[in-house]
């Protein structure tokens, strides 16, 4: 949802804007802006995607203080950003030419929009994924989780994430499975094996349980398949190894490629772990059932946020059983990216004559 609409958003007007917006981005030159972390990447990468830009990442990597300030620094000179990287500076990992638009997300990037912003003389396009916690005027998109507070006439707010997973990107996934899921025989389980967080802890209590809810799934006829995070305590890890050993069920071990997207691809059913809510989003990209595996703790952000998705029936708690029923693949990203995309065709209409530009 966007408080910008001024007309229904199904209207033929508006679809015919939408359509033609996102037609208009197609092959601008796009930075992709972040300080390396996997989950933001994967936020701007399924934007920037979908819309068929031109992508260069770009990595920041501020250093202290000026790491420790941001992004509430951004309005203050000398302190905004590490002066190593200023915009436009030839050793800069944000040296010139500066790209049509930057899709940042993570809070070290977002004080950063500004200044490249002044640099590129205002021409640049800025989009921020997530709350930057500075307020919506430091970029001139934002898209927001729902159950963040930010709001604004440039906010977008949708329940689920941005991400990768197209059909089509999930379709070649199953196409052409790796070796350990081409022979999956039985009840086909994904199991994405999140970790701990500033927000929830694997208790040892909390591994016993899942294992003998693990037990039972398997006593049922499921076939597990796993894949872990660098988040997944080793406890948890090993407790998981163990259980799958001599049901037929497999682990990834890190080496090679990681099989998430196959996971998802391949799989009748998915647990996923509640401290992740991009894998959450991920996994309702499918329109399989998606068994939730809670860990102690919990905030009141993310809680909403799994609530609201038990209550539309998108998810179950893991009950150690296969547990039946159906609903329309989620993905959020195709209307976040098209509000982003008319976003952007406003603002270069705005643009004077002599300093508007395209891409080849």
């Amino acid at each position: 949802m966007s408080h910008a609409a001024s007309t229904p958003a199904n209207s033929p007007d508006a679809q015919a804007s939408t359509a033609g917006a996102i037609a208009a981005a197609r092959g601008l030159a796009c930075w992709i802006l972040t300080d390396g972390k996997a989950g933001d990447r994967a936020h701007a990468l399924g934007i920037a995607e979908r819309l068929g830009l031109a992508i260069q990442e770009r990595q920041v990597s501020p250093r202290a203080p000026w790491s420790w300030l941001m992004p509430h620094s951004w309005r203050l000179p000398g302190l905004a950003i590490d002066p190593r990287e200023t915009p436009g500076r030839p050793d800069s990992p944000l040296a010139g030419p500066f790209p049509d638009l930057v899709i940042a997300s993570g809070r070290r990037a977002a004080a950063y929009l500004p200044a490249i912003k002044a640099a590129s003389g205002g021409r640049c396009f800025t989009a921020f994924l997530k709350d930057p916690r500075t307020g919506p005027t430091i970029a001139d998109f934002l898209w927001v989780p729902e159950h963040d507070r930010l709001r604004g006439p440039n906010v977008m707010m949708t329940l689920l994430s941005p991400h990768r997973f197209t059909p089509e990107r999930l379709a070649g996934a199953a196409a052409a499975p790796p070796a350990p899921l081409v022979d999956w025989p039985g009840y086909r389980v994904a199991l994405l094996l999140g970790g701990n967080s500033k927000d929830f802890t694997f208790t040892d209590a909390d591994i016993a349980g899942f294992l003998r809810r693990l037990d039972r799934m398997i006593a049922s006829g499921a076939v597990i398949r796993a894949t872990p995070s660098r988040r997944t305590p080793p406890a948890l890890l090993e407790a998981v190894r163990q259980g799958l050993s001599g049901s037929g069920g497999w682990i990834w071990d890190g080496t090679g490629e990681n099989p998430y997207p196959a996971l998802l691809a391949c799989s009748e059913a998915i647990i996923v772990t509640a401290d992740s809510v991009n894998m959450v989003g991920e996994a309702l990209a499918t329109g399989r059932p998606v068994h939730l595996v809670r860990p102690s703790g919990g905030s009141r952000k993310i809680d909403r946020f799994l609530t609201e998705l038990e209550e539309i029936g998108a998810i179950c708690p893991f009950f150690g059983r296969p547990v039946l029923y159906s609903y329309e693949p989620m993905d959020a990203t195709p209307a976040i990216a098209a509000a982003l995309a008319r976003h952007l065709t406003e603002f270069r209409s705005r643009l004077p004559r002599q300093v508007a530009w395209s891409t080849p």
